[in-house]
C-alpha cells in the first residue's frame, strides 16, 4: 500500500527554485527511460539534485538520474526533469507528480513527456519512436483524486490531452532527425511486472498500441495546471508474447534499447525544441 504523505506546496518549492536561479522557463521535458541522455545538450544554468528539492520524490530505478535542470537549449529556456519517481516504487500520485506540479509553478507552459515503452501494434518494432495520439489508463489510480486545488478543477477535460500542433511538431522534428515517428495511444499500468501476453492480447482490443507505467499521471496533471503537452515514447521491445516463443523481458534490455537511440533521440527532441522557439 502506497504510504501517505504531506507535501509542501508546488509553489514554495518553485519559489525555492526561482530564489536560486532567475531563469524562467516557458518549456518543461520530462525524460523517461533511455532519455536521459538528451538532457547532455542542454545548456545548463543551475541544477538541482531532487533530493535537495522540498516534496520531490527521490526514485531508485536505474536510467533515472534524479535532477532537475535549468537552462536553454536552442535559444528556449526550459526546464528538464532528468528521471522520474514511479507509483510502482511505493510513492502515491500526489508524490510522482509533485514535480509536474512544480515546473508549472515555475512558469512552464509546454511540456513534453518521454518513456521506453513495449509495442503492441505489430508494425512496431524495437528502436521506433512513437507520438502520443492519446493514452488508456489502467494505473487503477488518477492523480487527480483528492482535494480539488484552488483555482483548478478536477473535472479535467482529456478529449485533446496530447495538443494536436505539439504532435505535428514532433513529426516534423523527426522528419528533420531522419528517423521515422510513428503515432499511437499509450496505455499505462501501474507495474513493475511486465504483462502477460493475455494482458497484451486485451490491450491490443482495447486499441493500445504501446504499454508503459509511467507517463499518464503526469499528463493528467499537467492538462489540470493548463499546460500544452506532447508525448513521446521510444519502443525497446516487442510487448510480451508478440516476441516468439522464447521471448522474455527485462528492465536491463529494455534500457540497452533505449541506450542504443539515445543520440537520436537527443536529436529529435531538439529539433521539437528549435520548433517552439
Amino acid at each position: 500500500m502506497a504510504r501517505k504523505t504531506s507535501l509542501p506546496q508546488p509553489a514554495a518549492t518553485a519559489s525555492l527554485i526561482a530564489q536560486r536561479c532567475p531563469l524562467q522557463p516557458t518549456l518543461g521535458l520530462i525524460l523517461g527511460s533511455g532519455f536521459g541522455p538528451v538532457a547532455e545538450a542542454v545548456e545548463v544554468e543551475r541544477a538541482f539534485a531532487y533530493r535537495e528539492l522540498p516534496g520531490f520524490p527521490v526514485g531508485a530505478v536505474s536510467g533515472h538520474s534524479g535532477r532537475l535542470l535549468l537552462g536553454r537549449w536552442h535559444g528556449v529556456p526550459l526546464a528538464v526533469l532528468q528521471g522520474r519517481a514511479h507509483f510502482y516504487e511505493g510513492f502515491t500520485l500526489e508524490e510522482v507528480t509533485f514535480a509536474t506540479r512544480v515546473l508549472a509553478a515555475l512558469g512552464v507552459k509546454t511540456l513534453l513527456v518521454t518513456n521506453a515503452a513495449g509495442g503492441i501494434n505489430p508494425k512496431f518494432r524495437p528502436g521506433d519512436f512513437m507520438a502520443l495520439t492519446d493514452h488508456i489508463n489502467l494505473m487503477g489510480a488518477n492523480p487527480l483524486r483528492g482535494p480539488e486545488p484552488v483555482g483548478l478543477t478536477r473535472f479535467v477535460d482529456l478529449t485533446r490531452a496530447y495538443d494536436p500542433e505539439l504532435h505535428a511538431a514532433l513529426e516534423k522534428a523527426a522528419k528533420s532527425a531522419g528517423t521515422k515517428c510513428r503515432e499511437g495511444v499509450y496505455l499505462a499500468v501501474s507495474g513493475p511486472s511486465y504483462e502477460t501476453p493475455a494482458e497484451i492480447r486485451a490491450f491490443s482490443r482495447l486499441g493500445a498500441d504501446a504499454v508503459g507505467m509511467s507517463t499518464v499521471p503526469e499528463v493528467l496533471v499537467a492538462r489540470q495546471c493548463g499546460l500544452r503537452v506532447a508525448g513521446l515514447s521510444c519502443i525497446t521491445n516487442a510487448a510480451a508474447g508478440l516476441g516468439g516463443k522464447h521471448q522474455t523481458v527485462t528492465h536491463p534490455e529494455v534500457l540497452a534499447q533505449a541506450k542504443r537511440r539515445a543520440k537520436v533521440a537527443t536529436k529529435l527532441v531538439g529539433e521539437f525544441v528549435k520548433r517552439l522557439k
